[in-house]
């Protein structure tokens, strides 16, 4: 399981989905829906948005959760969390995080670090670029550029 709000999603997240993706059989990508934030794009064009970035990983599927993040992988029976980290500044909420499922739940979490190509980058950074018309081309998915310079076209930014 790698949980996010993936919005957007970047090419750091494509980068950790597709190394998670090589360590097993199977690996869920879930989109986190939190009711008390908006985000940018909704839940369900994010999960799409992710399905057409990760479409030739054949073991990766993309779903959407509420609620604890435990709770999901309880009831899909999903052993592992896979969260990417940046910085040493991710890693230390990271690891109060997966203490706490650990805690809770029994479910392991494994850290991949970021490729360092990618390392810099956040949902927030591209969507902070995008509104002021930066060039995010190289930092997600064709498909996500794309969706970005549509909104920018309709005067819809982050």
């Amino acid at each position: 399981m790698c949980p996010g709000s993936f919005d957007p999603v970047t090419n750091g997240h494509v980068d950790v989905i597709h190394r998670a993706s090589a360590l097993y059989d199977e690996l869920v990508v879930a989109v986190l829906v939190n009711p008390g934030k908006a985000g940018f794009f909704p839940v369900e064009e994010r999960m799409e948005l992710l399905r057409e970035s990760v479409a030739h990983l054949p073991n990766v599927t993309v779903d959407s959760f509420s609620g604890l993040l435990v709770d999901y992988c309880g009831a899909h029976e999903i052993p592992v969390i896979v969260k990417g980290l940046r910085a040493v500044s991710d890693f230390e909420y990271e690891l109060q995080m997966a203490q706490m499922n650990r805690e809770l739940a029994a479910i392991e979490t494994l850290f991949v670090p970021t490729a360092p190509q990618v390392g810099h980058l956040s949902s927030s950074l591209v969507k902070q670029i995008a509104t002021f018309g930066g060039d995010v081309s190289r930092l997600v998915p064709k498909v996500v550029n794309d969706r970005l310079r549509e909104r920018a076209a309709r005067g819809s930014t982050p």
